[in-house]
């Protein structure tokens, strides 16, 4: 049986096998496009619902669309380009014509990870995945083994955040070819990067999906933010299933990435035996074993359910690691005193003493989402939990794209960078984090549907009524995109070099240092003076401990009698201070770190 979509079974002869679902449709073809001449080429239904045909000598570079009745020609839901966009000719592709050379790359273990997540058309002035190529040098610099890519499927227009992808299998063209997304995962292999990928199966976007025509792809039997939800537990669901659980091989399989970041996970809605996540979960597996490579997913939710993480023996869906977004808010609240839209729930800085260990919402009553919220996820360990002080969601949903940088004072910066790389969690840092990069990250589309042009303005403004923002920028003016890209290094200020300094520093500490480089929970405390707001982060390993202290106030503290040696010092001259030792008072924003023998916990 032929796979779904357009595959190569003799190259020799350009012999070619095309496979569609199209469910109660009288008469399908496909449409081959050869210069400016169309030949059409019926198929056979093969079983209810799936129809099939087998074409020779056309050559293996073919454009094709699919004809449904008297409906119209569409691309394939399976295909692997649109080079003329979402709404144009599919692409043939050969994925065995690239030569790949990381033969001798294994993975990175999970609790190893040190992820930047990027934008690709936003990271560098081209914003192509050839120009990422060339950026990874810096990477390694600052110290990041694992990228994580926002999604780079075909999405309507010049620009995109990639959430709004009309196909789940195709490379945007925008940044390049499939070869060219092939040649960026097998270079990070070969500087020893980890390449994350993300990927949402909770919609599709507006423009160009046209799963609906070809059948049940989605149910009104469920309600997301987007309208019905994708089709996984009603009428015909196996296809929509088989259709993302082919996705979830085609891009640790054919394109070898190393992980899945699965987007809002808590709008997949799935009723079934066996929950479509943990589906994907042991799908990943299998292909980790196959290639004898580390793999791993992860998730993003706003549920605090430790369902998603726990294993299937446990009640839970075996997914590898979770975004702990409490993490960020709590830190962002504390540092801003934002107190809006969602940050309604957070802000006290005694909520540092238990997020550093489970969530800060374990069943208790939220004042935003109106009900308890949250189970208690204190004896997973922390290598299940991805915590930032930035990412696309926190800068890229708020009205103006504002990045920390420009809310608060350069020494809080590095504090709460401190804090994060201090944790017993994964760390992510979106980028430009690194250096203060000050340009927005703003949302931005390109949608050509005059309709939906109007549609996304208005509703990026009704948005943002809970947080009292007000002259919300158009998502559709081509300046939101522009104004996005990260300044070129060669354009830093003294204070962007010296915020990197910081980040490159302390990322090598973590990795280095016997007590941070393991992610233990549970040989770590928090202590909070809530008068002079001074947040101490206790960590030890055997006899050795670390303290970290941060003073989050307004005033000098006096640091005198804690005991030990100053390993790490944020005042230092190098990271923009004015010290060049110790450390006997910790000035606002400042963070130091101490080297102790531990004789008691």
């Amino acid at each position: 049986m032929f796979k779904m979509g357009a595959n190569i079974i003799d190259r020799a002869k350009s012999k070619i096998a095309f496979r569609v679902f199209a469910y109660n449709k009288r008469k399908v073809s496909v449409v081959i496009k050869t210069g400016e001449q169309q030949k059409v080429f019926p198929m056979a239904e093969e079983k209810p619902h799936i129809y099939s045909t087998v074409i020779e000598g056309l050559g293996l570079n073919l454009l094709y669309k699919f004809r449904i009745d008297d409906e119209g020609e569409f691309p394939d839901p399976y295909s692997n380009f649109q080079p003329f966009g979402v709404h144009g000719f599919s692409q043939l592709i050969d994925h065995e014509e690239y030569q790949w050379q990381d033969g001798n790359w294994k993975g990175e273990n999970p609790e190893e990870l040190m992820i930047m997540e990027i934008h690709v058309g936003t990271f560098t002035k081209v914003g192509t995945f050839q120009a990422v190529v060339e950026r990874l040098d810096y990477l390694l610099e600052l110290g990041v083994n694992t990228i994580e890519l926002m999604p780079v499927v075909q999405t309507p227009g010049r620009w995109n955040w990639g959430y709004d992808g009309a196909n789940l299998f195709s490379v945007y063209h925008n940044y390049g070819t499939p070869d060219d997304l092939k040649y960026l995962v097998d270079r990070c292999h070969q500087k020893q990067i980890a390449v994350i990928l993300d990927v949402v199966y909770n919609h599709f976007g507006p423009e160009g999906n046209y799963l609906p025509v070809y059948g049940p792809y989605f149910t009104f039997k469920h309600k997301t933010p987007w309208g019905p939800a994708v089709n996984f537990d009603d009428r015909y669901s196996e296809y929509t299933r088989n259709m993302v659980l082919d996705n979830v091989r085609y891009w640790l399989e054919v394109f070898r990435f190393d992980g899945l970041r699965l987007d809002a996970v808590h709008a997949i809605k799935d009723n079934s035996p066996l929950h479509i996540l943990q589906e994907i979960s042991t799908t990943a597996k299998d292909v980790a074993a196959r290639q004898n490579r580390k793999k791993f997913v992860i998730a993003e939710s706003d549920e605090n359910d430790v369902r998603l993480i726990n294993p299937p023996e446990k009640g839970g869906y075996g997914i590898d690691a979770q975004w702990l977004d409490d993490f960020h808010h709590c830190i962002h609240t504390v540092l801003t005193g934002e107190n809006r839209g969602y940050y309604i729930d957070y802000g006290r800085i005694t909520d540092l003493q238990k997020v550093y260990k489970n969530y800060l919402y374990t069943g208790q009553y939220s004042m935003y989402w109106k009900k308890e919220r949250g189970t208690d996820g204190s004896q997973n360990p922390g290598k299940q939990f991805v915590v930032a002080l930035q990412n696309h969601d926190q800068v890229g949903n708020r009205a103006h794209g504002d990045r920390i940088s420009t809310l608060v004072d350069f020494p809080y910066l590095k504090a709460a960078a401190g804090m994060v790389l201090f944790s017993a969690y994964i760390p992510l840092i979106f980028m430009g984090e690194e250096y203060g990069e000050k340009n927005p990250f703003l949302f931005f589309t390109d949608y050509q549907d005059p309709k939906l042009k109007k549609a996304v303005s208005k509703g990026r403004r009704e948005e943002f009524k809970a947080f009292g923002w007000e002259n919300i920028p158009d998502p559709q003016d081509m300046q939101c995109f522009y104004r996005s890209k990260l300044t070129p290094q060669h354009e830093w200020s003294e204070q962007n070099h010296q915020l990197f300094n910081f980040y490159r520093d302390v990322i090598r500490l973590r990795f280095t240092h016997p007590v941070l480089k393991k992610l233990d929970k549970k040989n770590l405390k928090v202590r909070v003076d809530t008068i002079k707001r001074l947040v101490e982060i206790s960590r030890w390993n055997h006899r050795i401990k670390l303290t970290g202290l941060f003073n989050l106030g307004d005033e000098e503290i006096a640091i005198t009698d804690y005991p030990g040696k100053q390993i790490f010092n944020s005042a230092w001259k190098i990271y923009g201070g004015e010290e060049e030792g110790e450390s006997q008072r910790l000035q606002k924003g400042q963070m130091v770190i101490f080297e102790t023998s531990r004789t008691t916990s």
